[in-house]
């Protein structure tokens, strides 16, 4: 099962979230989502778990949980809507909208 984990603190790595999901059986992989132009945390990832009673259990348990000082939002992750620009898996949540400059779209 793949698990969104949003609110994570910038500063905590895959190997922290690891060590939190190991708790409650095996990890397939763990991603933290890096900002492309900074390289910083964008405070979010993802968490793959191959016994989906064990991916549950660590949803249930770490959800409001605290880890590195922050408190989390942990679900299982959901298929993007068809409208996102990507394939993949997303926490659910919108993308933010994009502001300034809209010069160049629209044919313009």
């Amino acid at each position: 099962m793949n698990i969104f984990v949003a609110r994570l603190n910038y500063d905590t790595r895959e190997r922290d979230l690891r060590h939190a999901f190991e708790e409650f059986g095996d990890v397939d992989n763990v991603k933290i989502v890096m900002d492309h132009y900074t390289g910083q945390s964008r405070g979010f990832g993802f968490v793959e778990m191959p016994n989906d009673q064990d991916a549950r259990s660590a949803i249930s348990e770490l959800n409001n949980e605290y880890l590195d000082g922050r408190k989390l939002v942990v679900k299982k992750a959901e298929p993007r809507n068809s409208h996102s620009r990507s394939k993949g898996y997303s926490g659910g949540y919108d993308s933010r909208p994009s502001y300034g400059n809209t010069y160049g779209r629209n044919g313009y």
